[in-house]
Parts: structure tokens; C-alpha cells; sequence
């Protein structure tokens, strides 16, 4: 299989994914955020737990949040946004002006659905930057994008189904639809994203998905992004074999030109769930997000939904509507975007000076990831090593449900401080090479 050259693309590049044996278990490899005392106690409602959460369901990504709270470490683990793109100074008077009008809205229950003025202000904000409007019984306020995941596991996954997923893939999405124990297929990633040729040859072999999960944008882990042919093929391949598309949108917007390929869902609406979050284009204090589906499927989101949390945050419904009408997203992404895309050129840069010549990695056009392979390391063992080093990696075992990318490492540059990419990739090289 041929390797990408370092910092050019081939179009035939399949990511470093085959490589098996490495746990998966984030309690073991990153074990230096554990802080409880093992003790014959706490293990005592071991036997009263479900079976499908037993084991180390939700740890990895506790240990990836771990990361962030050890002192001085040089973090490319967690995938956050910098704290210099929060709109603090424009919150606090928005909160003032609800407080002076004497405002109930942004401090009660909201529909299950959605605030009114909060559907309108997503339906637009999607219509301008997609080119379509959702229809009212299309679109549903989530309390960000993994809560979309959940309803939708909730609504359609039974145990032993089948999702097929990207290798590698998000570990929240990895985690939610094991949570309703479906069973996870993977499709390998190349440098134009998810590769659909593979999988419709999986699927005329006989590969019968209830649902398929894609970041086509600025994917995570990856930081690929899905051609638009692909993306064509994909929609086809829905229709044709009855299956739905769950496209993640999280870091659409997040593209260093602005621009964007035509979304799935408007595409195909009729055979895609779009989930978003605003967590990286306002801030993820509020966590809210949205799901756009066909109409039948949307009334079985809100249905789940009220028994999931009932609605999404009303002040964060507000604080979106206002932001968005007042336009005020638009100019945070624009700060947002040039910030990322200079850390971003900074971390290839280290990544072309220090990394040893058998090194690859993608080359990002906006999001926060590269996703960086090391042929014959394993990066389960240099995430330890790492750590004394005072760098944090995530690696890449944990985006597989398989165990898969082994030799593989996600790097965020979206949290790490600018000035220390290049001490931090240095320090990574020195125990890489």
C-alpha cells in the first residue's frame, strides 16, 4: 500500500489503519488522571450494571479530557476550541440586556423541539451556508451533536445491529452506538475521505447497515476531507440499499477558505440526519447543537428526547438566536478560522522539520486535526513515554472499534498553545524516531 509523501496528498492513500493489538482501554494506557484507590469496594455493583455498560464504556474520552488538567503539558490531545474565540464580553451583555428587559424565555423550559426563535435562526443559518432550508418538522435543538447520536441509537438501534463507521472515527460516536450494542463495521479513510468505492463493494457482497456514520469535512480524527464525487456515490448508495446516512457537520465551518463541498443531507434529505454543534463556532459551555432528518424521523428524535433530557438548554437556545441575528458567529468564525489555520500551518511545519522520514501525515484544510502515522511505533507505549516528556498525544487505537492504527496518533492544534507546536512536535519526534 503505497504511503503518503511526507506533507503531499496521494489520492489513493489509505490512511494507516491495519495494524492491530493495541488496546483500546484509555484506563490503561493513559493512567496517570486516575486518581481513585482500587479497593475490593469499588467494584461492589459490578453485578448490578447493565451488561452493555460494563467494561470501559466512557473512559476514553475522561482520559483524553484528563489530558488538559495536567500542569504543563504541551496538549495536542483534546479536540477543543481556544479559549481566545470565546465571545465572553458579548455573553455577558446579552445577559445583561435579558436581565434589564426582564426576559423569562432564556431561564425556563423550552419545547422538546426547539425555542421558535431558535429554529428560525438554524433554519437560516443552514439555508445560507447550505443551501437549503429545513422544513419545521425537519429540524430538532439538541443538546450538541452527540446527543443527536443518542436519539438516534435510541430510535432505531437494537442489539447486533449493524453501523458502519469510518476507520478511524469519533471516539464519542464509537462509545454512543455501543452504548444500544450495535455492532460496528469499518470502512478505511484515505485522503479524500471516506473510501465509498470500498464500501459498495461491501454492500453488493451483502453488508446491510442500518445506519453509516461520516465527518466529510475536516474529518475527526483524520482532518480529511470527503471528495465531492464521493459524496455523490454515498447518497446513491443509500437510496439503492435502504440504509441511513448520519453525516456529523461539527467542523464544517471550520474550513481555512470558508468554502465547503455541498453537504449529504442536502444532497439527499431524504436518506440523511445531519447532526451539528455550535461547541465549535460559540463555545461548548452551552452544549447545544441541532439534527436535521426526514420528517418521520425527526418526530421520533423529539419523541426520544423527552425522555433523554427533555429539551435543550433555553439560555443557550437564546444566546445562538441573538448571535446568530445580530451576526456576530459570523465574525468569531473568521477570527476562529485564521487562528486555527496559523496553528495549523505551524504544526505541519514542525511536524516537515522534525519528524523522522518514515512519518506521515494529513494535511488539514480546516477543523482541528492532522493524524500523524509512525510506522512500527507503538503509540499506546509513546503516549507514556510522551506524558514524562510533558507532551500530550491521544493514540490512535482509541478512533477504532477494532483496535486498529496501532502506529497512529491524532495531534489537535486547536488547544495547544501556539507558541509551543514546535517544542511540542520536537519533543514527540525525539522519542519517535
Amino acid at each position: 500500500m503505497a504511503r503518503l509523501p511526507r506533507g503531499r496528498r496521494s489520492d489513493s492513500q489509505e490512511l494507516k489503519s491495519d495494524r492491530a493489538g493495541a488496546s483500546c482501554a484509555p484506563a490503561r494506557l493513559l493512567h496517570y488522571d486516575r486518581h481513585v484507590a482500587v479497593t475490593p469496594e469499588t467494584d461492589r455493583w459490578e453485578a448490578l450494571y447493565a451488561a452493555r455498560t460494563r467494561g470501559d464504556v466512557g473512559e476514553g474520552i475522561a482520559a483524553v479530557l484528563g489530558l488538559l488538567g495536567v500542569p504543563n503539558v504541551i496538549s495536542f490531545a483534546g479536540g477543543f476550541p481556544d479559549p481566545a474565540t470565546f465571545p465572553r464580553e458579548r455573553v455577558s451583555a446579552l445577559l445583561g440586556e435579558f436581565a434589564a428587559t426582564g426576559e423569562a424565555t432564556a431561564f425556563q423550559y423550552a419545547p422538546t423541539r426547539g425555542l421558535g426563535g431558535t429554529l428560525a435562526a438554524f433554519a437560516g443559518r443552514i439555508e445560507a451556508f447550505q443551501g437549503r432550508r429545513p422544513a419545521d418538522d425537519e429540524l430538532v435543538i439538541t443538546s450538541g451533536a452527540i446527543e443527536a447520536l443518542e436519539l438516534l441509537g435510541k430510535s432505531f438501534l437494537d442489539a447486533g445491529d449493524l453501523v458502519v463507521v469510518e476507520g478511524p472515527t469519533y471516539l464519542g460516536a464509537i462509545q454512543s452506538f455501543r452504548s444500544f450494542e450495535a455492532a460496528l463495521d469499518v470502512v478505511p479513510l484515505d485522503d479524500d475521505g471516506l473510501q465509498v468505492d470500498e464500501l459498495e463493494r461491501r454492500l453488493e457482497r451483502g453488508l446491510r447497515p442500518k445506519l453509516l456514520y461520516t465527518i466529510p469535512d475536516h474529518q475527526n480524527p483524520a482532518g480529511v476531507t470527503m471528495s465531492a464525487e464521493r459524496r455523490t456515490l454515498l447518497v446513491e448508495l443509500a437510496r439503492k440499499h435502504g440504509f441511513l446516512i448520519v453525516e456529523d457537520v461539527a467542523y464544517r465551518e471550520l474550513g481555512f477558505s470558508g468554502q465547503a463541498l455541498p453537504s449529504l443531507w442536502t444532497l439527499a434529505p431524504d436518506v440523511v440526519v445531519q447532526a451539528g454543534t455550535t461547541s465549535k463556532t460559540l463555545f461548548p459551555g452551552v452544549r447545544l447543537g441541532w439534527a436535521v432528518a426526514p420528517p418521520e424521523v425527526a418526530a421520533r428524535l423529539v419523541s426520544a428526547k423527552q425522555t433523554t433530557d427533555q429539551c435543550a438548554g433555553a439560555f443557550g437556545q437564546r444566546l445562538f438566536e441573538e448571535f446568530q441575528r445580530r451576526g456576530w458567529i459570523d465574525e468569531q468564525l473568521a477570527r476562529s478560522r485564521a487562528l486555527y489555520e496559523r496553528k495549523c500551518t505551524r504544526l505541519l511545519a514542525a511536524l516537515e522539520a522534525s519528524m523522522p522520514d518514515s512519518a506521515q501525515w494529513t494535511t488539514p484544510r480546516g477543523g482541528f486535526f492532522s493524524w500523524l502515522t509512525l510506522p512500527g511505533v507503538d503509540t499506546t507505549e509513546l503516549a507514556r513515554r510522551a506524558v514524562e516528556r510533558q507532551v500530550g498525544i491521544v493514540p490512535g487505537s482509541l478512533f477504532f472499534p477494532d483496535a486498529r492504527g496501532a502506529d497512529s496518533v491524532r495531534l489537535s492544534f486547536s488547544l495547544v498553545d501556539e507558541a509551543q507546536i514546535e517544542e511540542g512536535i520536537e519533543r514527540l519526534a525525539s522519542l519517535a524516531g
